[in-house]
């Protein structure tokens, strides 16, 4: 039997405290699903495609993970209904701080009293990465700072793209 796990978030963009519990999440599961939420009453800075074309060359062509163990979907939907379609009763979420933590347990419960066949897993990625943040990562590449730190070649190129 095969183990999907639903790893969703906004990944705008995917951080390398993303990539660590991807990586994490696949020593657990045989495949995973990075959902790339989409709702309208977010504010991106890329659309899901240009979201989903980054998190494709960071994982695939910057860091050559293994194709097969990953998918790459956008979703408008609930994330409990995001897993009866691809079939897991897994969602896989990152904290950093504890800060984090109050939030995550909210959601968890929710999605619990949703579909109460459906565990949230929570992995933490390294201290290194644990102060990554999507919004500081673009805060910083818009106030010409370094960010080779925090995120991939690729997705950097992205980012300065996007603010010049």
């Amino acid at each position: 039997m095969n183990k999907v796990a639903i790893y969703p978030g906004t990944f705008d963009p995917i951080t390398f405290g993303h990539i660590d519990v991807i990586n994490k999440g696949l020593r657990l599961f045989d495949k995973i699903v990075v959902a790339i939420s989409d709702v309208e009453n977010k504010d991106y800075l890329f659309t899901s495609e240009e979201r989903m074309e980054i998190i494709k060359k960071a994982l695939f062509s910057d860091l050559k993970i293994n194709k097969k163990k990953i998918m790459i979907v956008s979703f408008t939907s609930l994330t409990t209904d995001l897993c009866k379609k691809y079939k897991s009763n897994i969602i896989l979420r990152g904290l950093r701080a504890v800060s984090d933590f109050e939030y995550e347990f909210q959601l968890a419960g929710m999605n619990r009293k949703l579909n109460n066949k459906i565990e949230t897993v929570f992995l933490m990625s390294d201290v290194e990465n644990q102060i990554i943040s999507s919004k500081f990562v673009k805060e910083i590449v818009k106030l010409r700072g370094d960010i080779k730190k925090f995120t991939t070649k690729s997705t950097i190129k992205l980012l300065k793209n996007k603010y010049e």
